[in-house]
Parts: C-alpha cells; sequence; structure tokens
C-alpha cells in the first residue's frame, strides 16, 4: 500500500502558512522504496524532464543508503526538496510509473523530498576552473539548474537577480504552506558553497544592458527571468480596487507580508473573493485568500473539474479548506460601487468541441450568473516581460520573438537568434510551464552552453 505523509489539520492550517504536509517517516520510506520493481525499462525515468535517475536513487533508500540516494539525485537535480513538493509527479515520473496501471504508483515525489531534505550536497565533482564566465538572468528553476550544471563543468557563473530576495517565482509565487522557505533558502545556499555568485538588486535591460554583460567578460548569457506580466480578463471594472492579478497577489504576501498589518503596504482583506482561473496558481491564490482572513474564497473556472489543469493534491487540499468551485462560468463584467468591486456578472457555460489543447472548449450560454465578491483575483497565466528585448533593440541586438513577446528558441538547445545569447522557463517556454519543465530547460542550456564554450576556447 502506497504510503501517505501526516497532513496538518484542515482546519487549523487555513490560519497559517506552515507545510500542509511532514516528511514520510524513515519506516514509511523504506516500506514505500520496497513497492519499487526496479524495472528494466523505467517508464518513470523518461517521465521526468531532468531525467533523475528513479529506480537507482530508490534502490539505494532500500539498502538504508540515504546518501547514496543524495548523489544519484543530485547528479541530474539540485533542487530535490523543492521537486518533491512542487512536481506535478501524477503528470511525469508518477504518472508512468507501471504500478499505476492497477493499483497505486510509487510516492516518487515524497520519497525525493526525503532524500533532499535529510542529506546534504557534498562530494559534487567540479571540473578544473575553464576561466570561461557566464551570465544567468534569473534565479528561479531555470537558473538555479543551469547554474549548478554549468558551475561543476568549471564555469565562473553568476545569476542576476531583480528582486531583493533569491528564487524567482519558486519564493514570490509559491506560498510556504507548499515550499517553506528554510528549504528554498537550503538549495540556494547549496549552490553559493559550489562557488555559484548572486547578485541582487539587479534588472537586466535597466540596471545593466546584456552588452554591458558582455563588455564584463561574460562569455555566455542565458536569460531565464520568467513571464511577469498577468494576463488580465479584458472585462468591464477590471481596472477596480479589489482586483489583483494573482501574481501581484502572491507577491505581496509572498515576499512583502502584504498580509501583516504592521508592514508599509498592507493588503486589504475584504469579506469575500472571487479567484478566476484553474491551474496552481488559481489554487495558491486561493488557498493564500483563505489564510489571510477571507470568510469566503470562490475558484470560478469555465471548464469543468475534469479539466483543472491544477495538480490533484493541490485541488483536494483547497477543497478540504472550504473553498468553493464553481465551474462552467466564464467573467463578464465586475460591478462598481464607488470605485470598488461590489459583484461579477458571470456567462453560464457549456462545454463544445476540443481546443488546440485537446481540451473541450467553453461555449456561452447567454444565461447570467451574479457573484456577491468584494475582491477578485485573476489566475489566468502570464506573458514575457518585454524589458530585455526592447533594451537590447536599442543596442543593435533584435531577437526573433513569437506573436506574444516570448522568445523564440531552439527546443533542444535553447540558443536565441543572437549568438552566446540562451534563454528559458517562462520567458521561452517550450512545453508546460511549471517548476520540473524549467529545470529541464535549465538543463539543455547548461549543456549547449558547455558545448559552446568548449568550441570557443
Amino acid at each position: 500500500m502506497r504510503q501517505k505523509p501526516v497532513e496538518q489539520d484542515k482546519y487549523e492550517r487555513r490560519h497559517n502558512f506552515n507545510a500542509v504536509e511532514s516528511n514520510l517517516t524513515s519506516e514509511q520510506v523504506k516500506a514505500e522504496a520496497s513497492r519499487c520493481l526496479n524495472c528494466k525499462n523505467p517508464r518513470c525515468v523518461q517521465g521526468c524532464p531532468v531525467n533523475i535517475q528513479i529506480p537507482k536513487f530508490i534502490a539505494a533508500l532500500k539498502a538504508d543508503d540515504l546518501n547514496k540516494a543524495g548523489e544519484i539525485i543530485r547528479e541530474t537535480s539540485m533542487l530535490p526538496s523543492v521537486c518533491g513538493r512542487v512536481c506535478p509527479q501524477e503528470r511525469q515520473c508518477e504518472g508512468k510509473c507501471v504500478l499505476g496501471i492497477k493499483s497505486e504508483p510509487i510516492a516518487i515525489g515524497a520519497l525525493e523530498r526525503y532524500v533532499g531534505d535529510n542529506t546534504k550536497s557534498e562530494n559534487l565533482s567540479l571540473a578544473p576552473s575553464t576561466g570561461k564566465k557566464v551570465a544567468i538572468v534569473g534565479s528561479g528553476c531555470a537558473g538555479i539548474t543551469a547554474a549548478a550544471d554549468l558551475k561543476k563543468a568549471g564555469h565562473d557563473v553568476t545569476i542576476f537577480e531583480a528582486l531583493h530576495k533569491f528564487g524567482g517565482v519558486l519564493r514570490y509565487g509559491i506560498p510556504p504552506f507548499r515550499l517553506p522557505r528554510t528549504v528554498l533558502d537550503r538549495e540556494i545556499d547549496n549552490l553559493k558553497n559550489m562557488g555559484v555568485k548572486f547578485e541582487k538588486n539587479v534588472i537586466v535591460g535597466k540596471s545593466i544592458t546584456l552588452k554591458q554583460l558582455e563588455e564584463d567578460g561574460f562569455d555566455a548569457i542565458f536569460i531565464c527571468s520568467g513571464a511577469g506580466l498577468p494576463k488580465m480578463m479584458n472585462i468591464k471594472g477590471e481596472n477596480l480596487n479589489g482586483v489583483f492579478s494573482a501574481n501581484e497577489f502572491l507577491t505581496r504576501v509572498n515576499l512583502m507580508q502584504a498580509n501583516d498589518d504592521s508592514t508599509a503596504t498592507p493588503l486589504k482583506v475584504g469579506k469575500s473573493v472571487a479567484v478566476i482561473g484553474g491551474g496552481n496558481v488559481a489554487m495558491d491564490a486561493a488557498r493564500t485568500a483563505v489564510r489571510v482572513g477571507f470568510e469566503k474564497v470562490y475558484i470560478v473556472y469555465r471548464r469543468t473539474e475534469k479539466e483543472l489543469p491544477a495538480r490533484l493534491e493541490e485541488i483536494r487540499h483547497a477543497k478540504e479548506e472550504g473553498i468553493e468551485f464553481l465551474f462552467l462560468m466564464a467573467p463578464k463584467q465586475i460591478y462598481d460601487k464607488e470605485g470598488s468591486v461590489n459583484g461579477m456578472q458571470f456567462e453560464i457555460m457549456e462545454l463544445g468541441e476540443p481546443d488546440e489543447s485537446g481540451r473541450r472548449s467553453p461555449v456561452g450560454t447567454g444565461k447570467y450568473i451574479d457573484l456577491e465578491v468584494d475582491t477578485v483575483i485573476v489566475a489566468l497565466g502570464t506573458g514575457p516581460n518585454p524589458i530585455i528585448q526592447k533594451s537590447a533593440k536599442t543596442e543593435g541586438l533584435e531577437f526573433d520573438t513569437d506573436r506574444r513577446g516570448y522568445f523564440v528558441v531552439n527546443a533542444e538547445t535553447r540558443e536565441t537568434s543572437i549568438k552566446k545569447i540562451f534563454a528559458g522557463g517562462d520567458v521561452a517556454p517550450v512545453g508546460e510551464s511549471n517548476a520540473i519543465n524549467a529545470m529541464g530547460a535549465g538543463k539543455k542550456a547548461a549543456k549547449a552552453i558547455n558545448d559552446f564554450l568548449k568550441k570557443n576556447v
């Protein structure tokens, strides 16, 4: 039987930001590891974007060699404690596990998290210095992963972060009840101990330009600055007080502690909030809204529960915490009362034919319904911030971008249209946008950058 972690009481956790789940015990780890079939053709590895050798690290756990398990994971991933908590395992490694065909798959995420939390990144093999310098723009999943691989290859690596704390979306976007800050800080400290340099409060494109980085001696640049521009609904009332993008709401709480009235920019908490969207960000925003004090929290999604793109665990936790899901409803307008939100109007939808992604498209019925809310959080995704592209253009560097403004890159190497410059993660998405895919982009970019630097000795 699959081992499950102990979870914080669903009523108590509504009032704190502590981790919802605890780690498995050592006895549970041994029991879960013993379930692994050690397949000759490990489909779980194929499902992992960074190709962690899952059966090998589980075999080490079976043999009671915890440190060996840590070494195996860190051969390909420097973020085991993060991935074990935030990756969509049910669609990746665990989704490929053959045990899941007739039973429950191995709890790969829980095992990885246990290993990450209980081992140190020691005995890492670093190649001799190459004398080459690499600049990484952004300290999120892609940047951290690329930095680790490039440092292992012997290059001098500096990460430039626009904010005053490191971690990118892992820090400002993911709440601490999912990813404790002590865990994130430890993973970043591991990189610092390897010799990776970090520079904060540096906005590439404003504080410093790409040309200036090159003039400072950087032989290659990896842009992984994320996609920070929110996509809004473009409906009447969207500019009212009480309307937030999920990015703003989560950043203010996670990074600026705006839920504390003593801070410089406290958050005004109303009685009821509608979170528009159905992905992990919508779940994070809704669950955060519960914790900061909203009495009623709705997640409003224009398809059915079956089409929700969020992790199953996130959906379950949200329901347990009292969040109400409203399906087949599309926002039409936000009502105004003296410049603030005073409710919303939605059109009732029904599902039609599948769209480009294979999901059935919602179709309006011409019927409408009102919802009493005083706050709206829009979690419909984000787009790329054009600061770097615009700055580069003034210096004669014109990147190829798609119609939405994302960098156009080689899917395997993450090379941009400009020599020496690579891009990955949410600023140049290839496939689903999530932490582990961003890490996969970082690994591919690191390999390509290393190959490039070898050719240009």
